[in-house]
């Protein structure tokens, strides 16, 4: 019996984790096409195309690791990472006249790695007894840190600092996510979570809810 138990157990734990593996693959993938698109805007040559996907879909995972102490950092053991990468690259490559033509894919997948990856760090925070706020920082700058790299080599002021709801979106999504946990399975309550956070931003980006902006009148003298 308790043999079965066991059995039981390590069944959910193994879905569990190939979830969260699938939920990295997806989510390394979507900021590299974010990333490429984003290159392939700027007119970057393919080299360039190439190195923007991969750091873009690498550097949110990076930091998380480097936070939590996980080293060597994930992509660098994990060939699939990278295979992810160049998937996302080739994928933006082969469609580039069409992601051309429709600039908005770059919201959606952005907003997909945004919602996998706050997910992804919030979960690799728990696992490592690391307190809610924590964990919900962890996910927040693991979701976010992929496109701050992206804006920063591409010249562009990060999304993080001034658009639509960016990383309020994956701070709500991170909290919704700890909540469910305590209502629901561990794979529902991603799902939802991951939804929560791309539905967010896409709401606020058509809708261009924002957070309030100060400017600094420069023509006061003291």
């Amino acid at each position: 019996m308790f043999q079965v138990k066991r059995m039981v157990i390590e069944e959910i734990m193994s879905q569990s984790f190939n979830f969260i593996a699938l939920i990295e693959i997806i989510g390394t993938f979507a900021f590299a096409v974010s990333g490429a698109i984003a290159a392939v805007k700027s007119r970057y040559d393919i080299f360039g195309i190439f190195v923007l996907a991969f750091v873009t879909a690498i550097g949110g995972g990076t930091i998380r690791d480097l936070l939590v102490g996980n080293l060597p950092v994930s992509w660098l053991t994990n060939s699939i990472a990278i295979w992810s990468s160049v998937a996302g690259f080739t994928i933006t490559i082969i469609f580039k006249k069409w992601f051309k033509r429709i600039q908005k894919w770059i919201l959606f997948f952005d907003a997909a790695g945004l919602g996998l990856f706050t997910v992804l760090g919030i979960q690799v925070g728990l696992n490592a007894d690391m307190s809610i706020g924590i964990a919900i920082a962890l996910g927040t700058i693991s979701g976010c840190f992929g496109g701050v790299t992206r804006d920063v080599l591409t010249g562009s002021r990060p999304l993080i600092f001034h658009s639509e709801l960016y990383a309020t979106a994956s701070i709500i999504g991170g909290l919704l996510y700890i909540g469910l946990l305590t209502q629901m399975t561990e794979f529902w309550s991603q799902i939802i979570a991951i939804l929560s956070v791309i539905g967010i931003r896409v709401f606020a980006y058509h809708f261009h809810l924002k957070l309030p902006q100060f400017s600094s009148d420069t023509s006061e003298v003291d």
